[in-house]
């Protein structure tokens, strides 16, 4: 499959570590009015924070909703974690096949500080059983993509270095996406250091991923593939007809409930579709909310696209 950028979008130099590549920036696109009222009227109406940004990839249209509102990033900050890994590795400065050593004992940003991840606060529990193993970093991206492993997560952050995923997206145009540390740092959360991102940014890396410039053909299918294999999918994917091709990441902590996804319908030009919610009142903090946003979406792009 061959994705083209927006015939008005606009190229980009940048230079993220030894990596130098081009990346195409969308530009501003006319809102479609109905799909707009409708999503505004239901977030009004939501009782929640909402960040939202959807934009076809041809070009088209495009909609968005508080899209510079800054949240906790929660896991959504892995996808540029990951990006920035397969952008070394076409780099030459690792090999993703090589070992990591699997331990679950890290130190604070703050003040060095100690501290360890459990299990029974981790969404996957499988690497937990491997202390002491060497574990490639091509399958803890996976276990950190597809079950949003923290402990994979902090061992590929603390491989890879926070500044440097910083340093890729202020290259991406990702101007107010943070990614400061790991997972699990109180020390750091209570001085106030969390990762932190935008709709707009999350956006911006959920399309870097299509682009092959940045690391490569294989790379970019790689990484499209986890991201199909996601595990949770209750939120943008849950909207969706079955059967639809999406590759998404998910972030979830108390108060915050965000997806971000790159969508592939039959017979209409892929999207990105991103909805960041905090502090949604239902029990199941906007999952089904997010499902309603994204089924509102879909439509207006098929019908956009002569498709009912």
């Amino acid at each position: 499959m061959h994705f083209r950028p927006s015939p008005t979008g606009s190229l980009r130099p940048f230079t993220a570590g030894l990596a130098t590549c081009v990346v195409v920036v969308a530009a501003c696109v006319p809102e479609p009015e109905g799909a707009a009222a409708e999503v505004r009227s239901m977030v009004e109406q939501s009782g929640a924070e909402v960040g939202l940004v959807y934009r076809s990839l041809d070009g088209s249209d495009s909609l968005l909703v508080n899209p510079d509102l800054r949240m906790h990033a929660a896991s959504t900050m892995k996808v540029p974690v990951m990006l920035r890994l397969y952008m070394d590795e076409t780099a030459g400065v690792l090999d993703l096949d090589d070992p990591v050593e699997i331990r679950t004992t890290f130190r604070s940003i703050v003040d060095g500080s100690s501290f360890e991840l459990t299990p029974s606060s981790d969404s996957d529990s499988t690497l937990y059983g491997r202390v002491g193993e060497g574990v490639s970093r091509r399958e803890l991206i996976d276990r950190m993509i597809t079950w949003s492993s923290n402990l994979a997560t902090n061992l590929l952050i603390e491989d890879v270095e926070a500044a440097r995923v910083t340093a890729m997206l202020r290259g991406l145009g990702a101007d107010s996406m943070e990614v400061l540390r790991g997972v699990e740092d109180i020390p750091a959360f209570e001085a106030g250091l969390s990762n932190t991102t935008t709709a707009r940014d999350l956006a911006a890396v959920m399309e870097a991923i299509l682009d092959p410039r940045l690391a490569g053909t294989r790379a970019r299918d790689e990484m499209l593939g986890i991201l199909e294999r996601q595990h949770f999918r209750e939120n943008i994917p849950a909207g969706l007809p079955e059967g639809t091709r999406v590759a998404n990441k998910t972030g979830w902590i108390t108060g915050i409930n965000h997806d971000a996804a790159l969508v592939f319908p039959e017979g209409a030009p892929p999207y990105v579709l991103v909805i960041l919610l905090r502090n949604h009142p239902a029990d199941d903090q906007g999952e089904a909310f997010a499902a309603a946003l994204s089924r509102v979406v879909y439509h207006h792009h098929m019908e956009g696209h002569g498709q009912r």
